[in-house]
């Protein structure tokens, strides 16, 4: 096993981050210790523990695999991206003020593929509270605890799932059908998680939005959290508009129209944007 101690050049706020993947029910964190575990699908735990600042940034690593593994940890992390290039696209944007007030927040990407896909399907028109506890039952049941680290089933063993089974555990039938069936679709090869890394955003979503349950809110969603990428804005999103009419300090939503305005500017960075503005109504 690789343990390295390593500090980053840029501004990174691994703190807020540690928050935001707290909020999820199945991530391992620890706030006031500044560490999260993060299963890989290897089988070992990596540990990323915070020991620097904002302005410093600096963690502690433990256990991982191989140079490869490390390369994804960074990759997830966003440790290989610079966070300062991409404020500094945003200075003379009128987004400027929100890049400047949460300055160092990065995208982290989900750990695990198949489970952001999965909680996209249960969080479909729930409320965040009882999308939770959905999550929680479903990985509970099928999936395993490792040493306090919660794994999502394999999709070929949740293919398996009888839709029965999820309705016992409160699951509306049609969530359940797109589950197994998203599941199905993996197991079997139709849809290859894998090989998205090197496709292009509107290919990957062609493939998701083939399978029944995933649309075009949830392809975004898997883009943006399940493989980091970096030009993405889902105008359709409550959470966006709001914070925009604020921002602009507007008396109703911005129209899509008036929202696409600004993408020649924001663009090549639109997540970005999407990210902080969703943090400046946190």
């Amino acid at each position: 096993m690789i343990n390295q101690t390593i500090s980053l050049p840029f501004a990174y706020d691994f703190d807020s981050a540690l928050v935001r993947l707290a909020r999820d029910p199945i991530n391992a964190v620890n706030v006031e210790e500044r560490e999260v575990l993060v299963p890989m699908e290897e089988g070992n735990v990596i540990r990323l523990k915070g020991t620097g600042s904002t302005l410093h940034p600096a963690f502690e690593i433990e256990n991982v695999v191989d140079d490869a593994q490390m390369d994804r940890l960074f990759s997830i992390f966003h440790f290989d991206r610079p966070l300062d290039e991409i404020a500094r696209h945003f200075e003379k944007t009128d987004l400027a003020p929100i890049f400047e007030q949460y300055a160092g927040m990065p995208i982290i990407k989900s750990f695990s593929l198949y489970g952001t896909l999965v909680k996209s399907i249960i969080h479909q028109q729930l409320n965040l509270k009882f999308a939770d506890v959905l999550l929680m039952r479903f990985v509970e049941v099928y999936g395993k605890n490792e040493n306090g680290v919660w794994r999502y089933p394999k999709p070929e063993e949740a293919a398996m799932i009888n839709v029965e089974d999820l309705r016992m555990l409160q699951f509306s039938n049609r969530k359940a059908e797109y589950i197994i069936e998203i599941s199905r679709a993996i197991a079997e090869g139709r849809l290859e998680l894998d090989k998205f890394e090197t496709m292009d955003d509107e290919e990957i979503i062609s493939e998701l939005v083939a399978i029944r349950g995933i649309g075009p809110w949830t392809a975004q969603s898997f883009l943006l959290f399940g493989l980091g990428r970096a030009n993405l804005f889902p105008m359709a999103d409550i959470g966006l508009q709001n914070a925009l009419k604020l921002h602009w300090k507007m008396d109703r939503k911005p129209t899509y129209e008036e929202m696409a305005e600004r993408f020649p500017i924001w663009s090549p960075y639109l997540s970005y944007a999407s990210l902080y503005l969703w943090k400046s109504i946190e």
